[in-house]
């Protein structure tokens, strides 16, 4: 088992459900519709690739060799690209800030790296 890839998992599935409340709670009323969107959005995909990567952490025990690792590297990389560029877009947009609307040209490089990570799974368990 990575230990490694349990204990961020672990610490992003706590964070999504953190920023989820916070979302449901905290932002509703605060922020305009489209903004909230994209920040449960970002949640959303982020808790999704938490599964992903504790799945990844589990069956590395099974399936030895590099396509794990960086399958687990791809879903992090996904997490931090997709849904932080999304958590800043939808910030940005609540404060009325137009001009890091930009940052939602880094959300496409985030879902790659996340197919990325997905089909080194496939791989290594075709592999394997």
């Amino acid at each position: 088992m990575n230990k490694t890839y349990l204990i961020i998992a672990a610490a992003l599935g706590a964070l999504s459900v953190i920023l989820g409340a916070f979302g449901a709670h905290g932002l509703k009323g605060r922020m305009e519709p489209d903004a909230l969107d994209i920040f449960e959005t970002a949640v959303k995909y982020q808790f999704y690739h938490v599964f992903a990567l504790l799945a990844v952490a589990i069956i590395s025990q099974f399936i030895p060799g590099n396509l794990l690792t960086w399958s687990g590297r791809c879903f992090i990389a996904g997490v931090i690209l997709f849904s932080g560029s999304l958590y800043l877009l939808s910030y940005f947009k609540m404060i009325g800030n137009t001009q890091m609307n930009w940052l939602g040209a880094i959300t496409p490089i985030g879902g790659l790296c996340f197919i990325a990570g997905w089909l080194l799974l496939v791989i290594a368990a075709i592999k394997n």
